[in-house]
């Protein structure tokens, strides 16, 4: 049975291969793109998934939404995506539009014309849907799952205590968990699991146009910058698409997860008790052979489909 997504994104290098391993799982359709902006600007966030959504040859629409955190400044992660956000990667100007709504009203008419039947995935900063959320609290009870990629119950990313997209706006990220939905966190302890290593990077061989001018552009820049110290850079992004695809791929425990939006040294940490009344899903082990499998099968249907497309 095929399964729909809606996926808030801020391509990004792993946005960019999450949206990928959408695009080629047969049984999951990909709905729309919503952008924020995040790991880079808002607009090049929102220029890539243009981008993006042309070189893979997908027909799926795409909104823009929030160019900044809910009360913050903003930061950004260009250090480790590039100024632009794709490293390496120089896709072509962008034909497709964007359409005319933001992206928080696109996800509340998105779901609100299907509830129960499209799961939301938001993989950069909770800015988006928190602000959908807030103006609609009925799309927790519309949308047929929540899942995102953030947080951490051991460590950070950004700072010894947190993790990117959650210490880009802590309160965005607070407002979301406290939502009437309970959350499956796949957060870095997960993420750091499916870590593309050269043994992976040797599977991708033969794959065209989508290892020449994506992937390994990609990759090479992503793993000189991202601090994995030759171990491979970590694919944080699509394993919160992956779970969303098959959820037997990834082991969770119930957890009761807070946001600390006041501390000094812990802004942004997920304050995760696996002990308390549970609000979320919080992944902990990854079945990392089967999620390089589906990532494999699923990058050579779209390899395929870069060298023979439709029409």
């Amino acid at each position: 049975m095929t399964k729909k997504l809606l996926l808030d994104c801020d391509p990004g290098i792993d946005d960019a291969l999450a949206i990928g391993l959408a695009h080629g799982i047969p049984d999951l359709e990909l709905v729309g793109l919503t952008t924020v902006g995040g790991n880079v600007e808002l607009e090049h966030t929102t220029d890539n998934a243009l981008r993006l959504v042309d070189f893979y040859g997908m027909d799926v629409q795409v909104a823009r939404g929030a160019g900044r955190p809910l009360v913050r400044e903003p930061k950004t992660a260009a250090d480790v995506h590039g100024a632009t956000g794709l490293g390496g990667a120089v896709l072509p100007e962008a034909r497709s539009a964007l359409v005319d709504a933001h992206a928080a009203d696109f996800i509340i008419d998105t779901l609100a014309a299907a509830p129960g039947e499209i799961s939301l995935a938001a993989v950069g900063p909770l800015t988006n849907i928190a602000l959908a959320l807030r103006k609609e609290p009925r799309i927790a009870e519309w949308a047929a799952e929540f899942v995102i990629m953030g947080g951490s119950y051991t460590r950070g990313n950004t700072t010894p205590a947190a993790e990117f997209n959650v210490h880009a706006d802590p309160e965005a990220a607070a407002v979301v968990f406290g939502g009437a939905w309970r959350t499956v966190m796949i957060g870095l302890d997960l993420t750091h699991q499916a870590r593309a290593t050269a043994q992976v990077r040797s599977r991708f061989a033969g794959l065209g146009r989508l290892e020449a001018e994506l992937l390994t552009p990609c990759l090479d820049f992503y793993g000189e910058h991202d601090g994995s110290h030759g171990r491979g850079p970590a694919i944080h992004d699509a394993c919160a698409v992956a779970y969303v695809a098959n959820p037997a791929l990834v082991r969770t425990a119930p957890a009761r997860v807070d946001v600390e939006v006041h501390g000094t040294f812990t802004a942004g940490m997920t304050v995760t008790d696996f002990g308390g009344a549970p609000n979320a899903d919080v992944a902990t082990e990854l079945d990392v052979p089967a999620f390089w499998d589906l990532f494999d099968d699923a990058y050579r249907r779209v390899a395929e489909q870069l060298l023979h497309p439709a029409g």
